[in-house]
């Protein structure tokens, strides 16, 4: 259980949500009702990538989610300029740690500036921050 502190500092950046393990599970929540999730999975994914080691498990890894996410028609295709597509189709072939920084930046753009000022009005924050507090004045007001 995360504390209404924490619930509260969500708030404050999209950072501090994707940090939070608890944010991370409400926000994946509230994107799934918005048929968004592939944003938040495709951030989620670039940055396990980023930290490979193995050279051949850096070819499988982009593989996979170039597959997922960036060829036309993949199963959780994410919303990218034409521009960035073509930039990491034409590497894949020889992919780097680095190559799908452009997009992840550009979702993780669309996440703070689109995504998540709607989840922080959405009923899914409001009640988990209602909750906590609740919860919290239970706590300290053992008589009620």
């Amino acid at each position: 259980r995360s504390n209404a502190g924490e619930t509260m500092a969500w708030s404050e950046s999209v950072d501090t949500l994707l940090a939070s393990k608890d944010g991370l599970a409400a926000f994946r929540t509230f994107l799934k009702s918005e048929f968004s999730e592939e944003n938040v999975e495709f951030w989620l994914a670039c940055e396990d990538f980023k930290k490979t080691k193995s050279s051949t498990k850096i070819a499988s890894k982009a593989q996979k989610i170039y597959s997922d996410f960036i060829q036309a028609d993949a199963p959780k295709e994410i919303n990218i300029d034409f521009h960035t597509k073509t930039h990491i189709s034409q590497n894949i072939s020889e992919p780097t740690l680095s190559c799908f920084d452009d997009a992840q930046r550009l979702i993780y753009s669309l996440m703070a500036k689109d995504s998540f000022p709607r989840f922080l009005r959405s009923e899914v924050y409001k009640e988990l921050v209602k909750k906590q507090q609740n919860g919290n004045q239970k706590r300290w007001l053992p008589f009620l």
